[in-house]
């Protein structure tokens, strides 16, 4: 499984062919659309109507497979949602042995039953960005804590080129209120899992 970072909450998840694209709300940041024709395209919240051609279009709770990709959603509460609201949604991926958790921008409470229904992540993006926009390092320390993910990938920070509806912490901001250092900096995630680790790792993916 291979993964990219574009940017905000964005990612591209590419497996056996098969290509996964979250969040992708670039083009009202500023930036350029990453969604092509035949892409599976999920958003964890509110999003504009995608221009390409997609396979599948995914922006509710639910399960989901398409071409031996698997894709749980889990409503959670958003932000900025009042208590007992949940217009937010979980990803949890499933490809091979390859277990991949998305999070929005949701509130730092997760339920034993959403717990349960997550079950065992080898990678978490989360965003961190924080500002009272979305989750910051403490607020995103708290969900890590509970998930308990291998590794742990932060999003949605400041970073040149977006224009995001609240100004957001820069990484090195976000990244103390963690409290980890980042085991390394990459391009792109190739995630095998005979390289991960049962401790907690942090890995910093630049923007493609």
């Amino acid at each position: 499984m291979d993964i990219q970072f574009y940017g905000a909450n964005c990612l591209g998840v590419t497996y056996k062919g098969t290509r996964l694209v979250i969040d992708d709300n670039l083009a009202a940041l500023g930036a350029k659309s990453i969604a092509k024709a035949g892409d599976i395209v999920a958003y964890t919240g509110e999003h504009e109507t995608p221009k390409a051609e997609v396979k599948l279009l995914v922006d509710h709770p639910g399960e989901y497979e398409v071409a031996g990709v698997s894709m749980v959603g889990v409503a959670a509460r958003a932000h900025m949602d009042e208590a007992g609201q949940k217009t937010a949604t979980l990803y949890k991926i499933i490809a091979g042995d390859l277990n991949v958790l998305v999070v929005g921008h949701i509130y730092p409470e997760l339920s034993e039953e959403q717990l349960e229904t997550i079950g065992m992540v080898d990678a978490m993006f989360i965003p961190v960005g924080g500002n009272g926009y979305t989750l910051d390092g403490l607020g995103a320390l708290t969900i890590i804590k509970e998930v308990e993910p291998k590794l742990v990938i932060p999003t949605h920070y400041d970073m040149d080129g977006l224009r995001y509806p609240v100004s957001q912490q820069n990484l090195e901001q976000a990244l103390k209120g963690l409290g980890m250092e980042p085991k390394e900096t990459t391009a792109k995630l190739r995630l095998k899992p005979s390289e991960l680790s049962d401790v907690t790792q942090l890995i910093v993916l630049e923007r493609s």
